[in-house]
């Protein structure tokens, strides 16, 4: 059966984005002048290496971001990565559910312990004596529930372009990754059984209330109120009795986004330099994830501490 003009079109922006990855023109095969990804800096059709700042145009950190970001488009594409992957990852949780005999996830917050258990979710035990720290970042992929991942996603898609846009793609997921794996420490410490976006979220909340704080105008203060507002709400809901809303996890990934807020500058970089330690933050948080997940995959048939 022939493909529809539309997949067809997807196809092949897909094969361009993939072919940019290495350096490709990522449109034909015909020879033209490049445009550096790194400074964008005209080269030569020939060059394999950027005059301007010495960037690899074959192979590149670079390069690699400038075809990630065309497959998952050039408007916020870790918001959209990272919603696909917690997306993708509540419906591994709900087929774990299903081949355990279980019903699955609810609309609520119950959830199957089981299932998020061996799937990474964060507990002391397994982090602190089985030395299972991959959970502190592969809990911030999972929820308890629909509702769990709804309002999440919810919050994601709001916060989520707004810090990509400011900081920049590569530094949104390292400072994304980084407050996640903040908050789940605490909770943790706190001997909570943990899972979802919330930690890294309040993280990215703390970084824009940082950038609003240093920042002078009507605009930059009506933000910090509404942030101050939203986190106050937040906080005070975990407080009612009977909701599962771990403050201890929420405090730690806004108190670490905050910091880092008050650190970075709260700009895109801009020069090559800024680009670059940008481009390895970036990478380096995508390996953390990725190795988080190989390490939950070995460890899935694992048995769970105190199981009868």
């Amino acid at each position: 059966m022939p493909l529809s003009y539309q997949w067809q079109q997807r196809i092949d922006r897909w094969k361009n984005a993939v072919s940019s990855l290495f350096g490709g023109s990522g449109e034909n095969n015909q020879p033209r002048p490049k445009l550096c990804p790194a400074c964008g800096s005209l080269v030569g059709i020939s060059a394999t290496r950027c005059h301007q700042c010495g960037a690899n145009l074959r192979f590149s950190l670079a390069a690699a971001n400038k075809g990630l970001s065309a497959i998952f488009g050039e408007e916020a594409p870790v918001t959209r990565a990272l919603l696909i992957a917690n997306i993708a990852m509540f419906g591994v949780g709900y087929m774990a559910s299903l081949a355990m005999g279980q019903s699955g996830f609810s609309f609520t917050f119950s959830g199957n312990g089981e299932a998020l258990y061996k799937l990474g979710a964060s507990w002391m035990p397994a982090i602190l004596y089985l030395h299972e720290w991959y959970r502190l970042v592969t809990a911030s992929f999972l929820h308890f529930g629909l509702l769990h991942l709804g309002m999440n996603m919810m919050v994601l898609l709001d916060i989520g372009p707004q810090v990509e846009q400011e900081f920049g793609s590569s530094r949104y997921l390292f400072f994304y990754t980084i407050t996640g794996i903040s908050g789940f420490a605490l909770s943790a410490v706190r001997g909570h059984f943990a899972a979802g976006a919330s930690c890294a979220l309040m993280g990215m909340i703390g970084l824009l209330l940082a950038m609003n704080s240093r920042r002078a105008g009507a605009l930059a203060q009506a933000q910090k109120s509404r942030l101050i507002s939203w986190i106050t709400m937040t906080f005070m809901i975990g407080f009612f009795p009977g909701v599962r809303i771990d403050n201890w996890g929420h405090f730690g990934g806004l108190a670490a986004g905050y910091l880092l807020g008050r650190i970075v500058s709260d700009r895109e970089p801009v020069t090559p330099r800024e680009k670059q330690v940008a481009m390895v933050l970036g990478w380096l948080a995508g390996a953390i994830i990725v190795t988080s997940f190989v390490f939950m995959f070995i460890h899935y048939r694992d048995p769970i501490p105190g199981a009868g």
